[in-house]
């Protein structure tokens, strides 16, 4: 059972496990994937809790119990909802959010910006069929009437963006301190 003061830890060790992972078909591993989306939100100048959103929104691909190969075989292996769950008890609703909705923010970009279809790799649009397709009009309605939204939906544009197999990342230990403050001030509250 994880604390305050060992998730961190606990998150960087599996993260260490397995960063080197093949990421859903795409052209990057998933550790690379992810250290590209916290890249993406530091540089951009985002907030410690959107930063550490970026960077475990696939957390759960290394928590669920499924194959790796999952999407291949046609399974939605719902990693969304295993990273959220191991995030919730020690991270701001924003983080969890964006971990817990970031499948989700694709199925409503996909709907509300026909161009954004456009932009996903073939792997996305693998992932999209098999996770329900672009959201309904009453969806749509539902999904937007999160707080979070705003934020929600920037997660997932760095997403589409953190893939590219020439870009270099700091490693995971540079997020650590970003991570810990956000832990920190989730306990604070």
């Amino acid at each position: 059972m994880q604390t305050p003061d060992t998730i961190v830890p606990f998150l960087a060790e599996i993260f260490e496990k397995n960063a080197d992972g093949e990421y859903l078909g795409e052209p990057v591993t998933i550790g690379a994937h992810m250290l590209q989306c916290a890249q993406l939100a530091e540089q951009s100048g985002a907030r410690d809790a959107v930063i550490a959103a970026a960077l475990l929104h696939d957390v759960g691909h290394f928590t669920h119990e499924f194959a790796t190969d999952a999407a291949d075989l046609g399974v939605d292996s719902k990693h969304e909802e295993a990273g959220a769950k191991v995030l919730e008890a020690f991270f701001p609703s924003v983080v969890v959010d964006c971990v817990r909705y970031h499948v989700d923010a694709k199925r409503y970009l996909c709907a509300t910006d026909p161009s954004y279809f456009d932009k996903l790799s073939e792997a996305s649009v693998h992932s999209l069929n098999l996770q329900g397709g672009p959201m309904s009009p009453a969806e749509v309605t539902a999904f937007e009437q999160n707080p979070n939204l705003g934020d929600i939906v920037q997660v997932r544009l760095w997403d589409e963006l953190g893939k590219d197999p020439a870009c270099e990342t700091p490693g995971f230990s540079h997020f650590e301190p970003v991570l810990r403050r956000v832990v920190a001030s989730r306990q604070s509250n």
